[in-house]
Parts: C-alpha cells; structure tokens; sequence
C-alpha cells in the first residue's frame, strides 16, 4: 500500500483560516507554531456564482512571503488539480496544460 504525505514543501496548498477565509498558496516551511507561504491568493465570489482568485495583501509586493500562525488556521491541504492550474496561471502568467 502506497502512503502519501498529504502535502509538502513546494506544493500548492490550499488554506482555511480561522476567520473563514480560504486562500491558495505555495508552501515555503512549516514548524509547529508557524506556516509559510508565498503568493497567497484569497478565494472570492466573482458575477454568476463563479469563483475567482484576488490578492491575499495589496500592499506588498508580489513575492513577498508570509508566516502565518498555525493558530489562526483550521486546516491546509494540497490543492485541486484543476484549481492549482488555476492558481499557477493567475501567479505567474502560465498556462497549466493538464
């Protein structure tokens, strides 16, 4: 039986914060008390019920990386396929070809 780690390091992860707000990001580190990120994007509610991808802080730069405490976080995991092409192309200007 194969085990999976169900994130790591690198990836696209997805993040539910404490506040109700979900954000997609790449993981950077992890420790017991904090987490960090880069380029994270919060999830918003676009026209027709359609979801879209918008800056987690417009005052910083685009690289900027983020610690944020693991006691403001219900839950992190790897992100969707799909929605990861989604989070790749709106960072980086790529098209993600699945």
């Amino acid at each position: 039986m194969l085990i999976e780690a169900p994130y790591k390091v690198g990836d696209i992860v997805s993040i539910k914060l404490s506040s109700g707000e979900e954000m997609v990001a790449t993981l950077k580190a992890e420790t017991d008390a904090l987490v960090e990120i880069r380029k994270p994007l919060m999830l918003v509610a676009g026209k027709d019920s359609t979801m879209g991808l918008a800056p987690f802080m417009f005052t910083v730069g685009q690289d900027a990386k983020f610690k944020i405490k693991l006691n403001s976080i219900i839950c992190i995991v790897k992100t969707e396929k799909d929605a990861a092409s989604t989070y790749t192309q709106s960072t980086s200007g790529l098209a993600v070809v699945n």
